[in-house]
Parts: C-alpha cells; structure tokens; sequence
C-alpha cells in the first residue's frame, strides 16, 4: 500500500467519525480541514524523504562511474610504464565499480519515476485540499441559510393568524381605553381649574353670534320683499316662521278692527 492510499484510507477513516459524531457542520468542516492539512504536511516530510533517497541513489551511481574512470586511468598509466599485471588489475576494479555504477542507476531511474508520481500526487492532494477549502466555506454559507429559513418558519409557525389578530384587538382595545381616560381626566381638570367658566361664556358668545345671524337673514327677506320693510311684527313672526299668505291675513285683520274702533 503506498503512502497516498494509507493516507486516504486514514483521512476517510477520521472524516466517517466527524460526521457519525458531529452536530454542527461547520465545526465538521473545519476539523476535517485540519485533518487533511495535518496529512498534508506527513505526505510532503515522506516525499522528501524520497527524493532525498532518489538523491542519494544518484550520488551513489555518480560516485561508481567516478571510481571507474579512475581506476581506468591507473589502467592506462600502467600500461605505459610496462605493468601489464597492474594494468589487469586496474581493469578489473574498473569493470566491478562500472557495474555498480550501472545496477544504481538502474535502481535511480525507477526511484525517480516513483518520486515524480509522489510528486504529481502531493500536488493533487494540495490541490484537493484547496478546493475543499472552498467547499467548505459555500458549505458553511448554505449551512447558515438553511438555519435562518429554519428560524422564520419556526417563528412564522408559532405566530398563527388568530393570535395575531386577537394581539390586534387588544390592542385596540388598550388604545381606546387610554383615550377614553384621557377625555375624562382632561373634564375633571376643566371643571376643577376655572376652564368651565370659560367654556360658558364661549357658549354666550356662540349664541349671540347666531342672533346677529338672524338679523342679518330678516334684512335680506325684507329686501326680497318676503317682509314689509321695518316691520316690528315680521320680526317676531320670522322666528315664528310664518308664510307671507299669513302676514297678508293678519294685516287685513288689524285694518277691520282699526275701522270699527273710529265708528
């Protein structure tokens, strides 16, 4: 099992339990965060591991092919100086460190291609880590709305119609009592500060105003010709509210009477 699937088996493992556990999401989330951040940073301290290892493994076969053609060197130098033996011997080392030299870099070269897979998967577990980063806070925000719609209904289910109008009501009825309350303490104060007396004579003067009224109205019936001009009895029978037919009778009446008196 390689390092990424021990670690994806891990981080599956811890985020089942978050969620099995877990009453609030967001908390959820960012603990599952943390996880694959602390995962994150295992995986990078094992892939550095490995490339240090592929490194090494490069040294090493460098340092081979180096002793190689050193030894093919002696070899060589041998040979001038007329050391046939040595110039063997020298070539016998050459061949042994050549193929050391050969065997780790044939074990660097499949290292390697390893480490560039660890490599390529680190960055995608990065970059998994980023895009749940970013999940997480859409999450986080649906989360949120969904508990404020929750809210609203749990509040508008509690408020039922009925109540609301009765709450109305009451209300209302709380509005009119305090107005009611008001107008009578506003007459017991009149009443008991000298206010009444001024109500009175604003009464008086309402009353004269509505006899000028009536006078005026005779002096346009007169100039109607509804009423004979100065009459002192039309005065009395306009408030009485008599025709002109009955004004006209009773002024034949008056001449009658005034005929018999000179006989």
């Amino acid at each position: 099992m390689g390092i990424f699937d021990r670690l994806s088996q891990l981080l599956r493992s811890n985020i089942n339990d978050l969620i099995s556990r877990s009453e609030d999401p967001e908390k959820m989330l960012n603990q599952i965060l943390v996880d694959m951040r602390s995962q994150l940073a295992k995986a990078k301290q094992q892939v550095a591991a490995a490339i240090a290892d592929e490194k090494r493994l490069r040294d090493q076969a460098d340092s081979e092919y180096k002793q190689a053609a050193d030894w093919e060197q002696k070899a060589v130098l041998a040979v001038q100086q007329g050391r046939d033996d040595l110039a063997k011997q020298a070539l016998v080392r050459q061949s042994e460190h050549l193929a050391h030299g050969q065997q780790l870099e044939t074990t660097w070269e499949s290292h390697r291609l390893e480490t560039e897979k660890l490599k390529a998967s680190l960055r995608d577990l990065n970059d998994k880590i980023e895009e749940a980063k970013r999940k997480k806070n859409l999450l986080i925000a649906r989360q949120r709305r969904a508990q404020a719609q929750q809210r609203i209904h749990e509040t508008m289910s509690s408020m039922s119609e009925k109540s609301a109008f009765e709450a109305f009501a009451r209300m209302e009825e709380r509005i009119e009592t305090n107005e009611r309350q008001l107008k009578a303490s506003v007459e017991i104060e009149e009443e008991f500060t000298g206010d009444r007396l001024q109500q009175d004579f604003k009464a008086l003067e309402k009353g004269a105003t509505g006899a000028a009224v009536d006078a005026r109205l005779l002096e346009l019936k007169q100039k109607m010709g509804v009423l004979p001009a100065g009459s002192a009895g039309a005065r009395g029978q306009l408030g009485a509210g008599k025709s002109r037919d009955a004004e006209t009778v009773d002024a034949e009446i008056e001449d009658a009477t005034g005929e018999k008196k000179q006989r």
